[in-house]
């Protein structure tokens, strides 16, 4: 039996044509998730990148998307204002084939929660530092019909995302190892 619910969408929009590049956005994200929150600013950990093109005074910002543990099959060029971008330019994914969205000390993926926490923040601390208004938050409700399904704890959804990015094999391998004393 299928249920009709509605479901509220999250959604962070970029104006590219507003972004002066100031990289503002990079450095509350690294901040916000900093451990413990706000001791650090380290462009490298954020989940957000500005893309520049200084020269051209053209700024893309890119939020990190999923993982994915293959390089893309096909390689695009897109040309912008005379100028030639790679696909990997644009792309949101961490990637074996860039440095992109990937944590520098650990070597773990990052992605773009929203800066969920507890309490929740009214909108993304890349939003809310975005002094040029490039990026927007919206909130919009969808409807949907759901399954019903069992309640599952955070262990199992926790460890279902671990498989999905890394395999069975590889997550038992690392509790195999974590468990040695």
């Amino acid at each position: 039996m299928n249920v009709r619910a509605t479901k509220i969408v999250k959604e962070i929009k970029v104006d590219i044509d507003k972004c002066t590049g100031c990289r503002a956005c990079e450095m509350a994200c690294s901040a916000f998730h900093a451990k413990p929150k706000y001791s650090s600013i380290n462009p490298a950990r954020s989940r957000i990148r500005v893309v520049t093109d200084e020269l051209n005074d053209e700024y893309v910002p890119i939020r990190a998307g999923d993982y994915t543990p293959s390089e893309c099959n096909g390689r695009h060029i897109y040309t912008i204002n005379g100028k030639q971008y790679s696909e990997c330019s644009f792309c949101g994914a961490s990637c074996p084939s860039r440095d992109y969205f990937i944590e520098p000390d650990s070597g773990l993926p990052l992605k773009c929660d929203m800066c969920e926490s507890v309490p929740p923040l009214p909108e993304p601390m890349c939003v809310k530092v975005c002094g040029a208004e490039a990026l927007t938050y919206v909130e919009r409700e969808i409807e949907r019909e759901e399954k019903p399904q069992e309640k599952r704890g955070q262990i199992e959804v926790g460890l279902e995302s671990l498989i999905n990015q890394y395999g069975v094999d590889a997550v038992m391998d690392g509790l195999s190892r974590m468990s040695k004393p």
